[in-house]
């Protein structure tokens, strides 16, 4: 597995990172590699990853954002002869075997060139946790799959707020697998390009999914595989953050993939929006002016 590289874009508490990377490396078969892009100029890694072999930091001097920091990993993974890149958000925890699950499905399935695994709610981070008992914490499910609402034009995850069940457990073709934790073949960076960096973060996962299927190859649901999600709140629904980038990415998504009637209702839409004023009105605007990448939210 020494062709494996996981790229990890660091945000925020180091004590994330950290953990992040106990879990990855409490498997027996750890040989493979992990980048770590430290998107918090001020942060210094070194003391986090002094323990564990295989690890090395890119320090871009700024946050580029989810997706372009995500491609300074690809690269970098690439020119030391990754065969198998996979993404994982810096505030997860790694199920048990969760790299060697992903690669032997990706093995076995060579038509498949993006897969996801479940995904947990980490214990506490559930957007609503008044719902669940004390013996639901930790199945309650953040990602089963993904769907794409093509004609309203919305991007959700299968089973989000469920309690784990059997039905979640079949693994099949999916619309997109999400850059929380994305296994990606060589040969789809090879034929579609990295990530598009307009995106800054939110939908930039789906995108590229989109551009994977288009290009022949078949985006995956791994439930074998597993892990927990400490789903970051002051991003998350309902954060400006949050309404800001979903509301100028869902455009610019929409825009290049949607059906010609999906377009036309997402220009309704946008100028409904822009009379309202607020956030979204902004992120309309910005869409309109092509004020992509970071945007307004300096």
């Amino acid at each position: 597995m020494n062709n494996i590289f996981i790229v990890i874009v660091h945000f925020g508490k180091p004590e994330l990172t950290q953990d992040c990377l106990r879990s990855i490396y409490q498997s027996p078969q750890a040989t493979w590699s992990t980048i770590i892009i430290n998107n918090s100029p001020d942060c210094n890694l070194n003391g986090i990853i002094s323990p564990f072999q295989g690890v090395s930091t890119v320090n871009p001097g700024k946050n580029l954002g989810f997706a372009a920091a995500n491609n300074l990993g690809i690269r970098s993974a690439l020119k030391k002869g990754a065969r198998i890149l996979i993404l994982l958000n810096n505030d997860t925890i790694a199920g048990e075997n969760l790299i060697p699950i992903l690669a032997d499905f990706a093995g076995k399935n060579p038509d498949t060139g993006i897969v996801s695994p479940k995904i947990y709610f980490a214990p506490g981070y559930e957007y609503h946790p008044e719902r669940y008992g004390k013996k639901d914490l930790g199945k309650v499910i953040w990602y089963a799959g993904g769907v794409i609402d093509w004609k309203n034009m919305y991007a959700s995850h299968i089973g989000v707020d469920e309690v784990d069940n059997p039905g979640l457990n079949p693994s099949r073709k999916t619309d997109f697998a999400t850059g929380c934790c994305m296994l990606i073949n060589r040969e789809v960076v090879e034929k579609t390009g990295l990530i598009d960096e307009k995106y800054f973060l939110y939908y930039e996962d789906v995108a590229y999914s989109q551009k994977a299927i288009k290009s022949g190859f078949k985006v995956s649901y791994c439930p074998k595989a597993h892990l927990w999600h400490k789903n970051a709140r002051s991003s998350g629904p309902g954060s400006s953050v949050h309404i800001y980038y979903q509301s100028r990415n869902r455009l610019y998504f929409g825009m290049k993939y949607a059906p010609w009637k999906t377009k036309i209702a997402l220009v309704r839409e946008s100028l409904r929006k822009l009379s309202e004023g607020g956030i979204e009105s902004g992120a309309v605007i910005d869409f309109y002016i092509g004020r992509m990448g970071k945007g307004r939210l300096k």
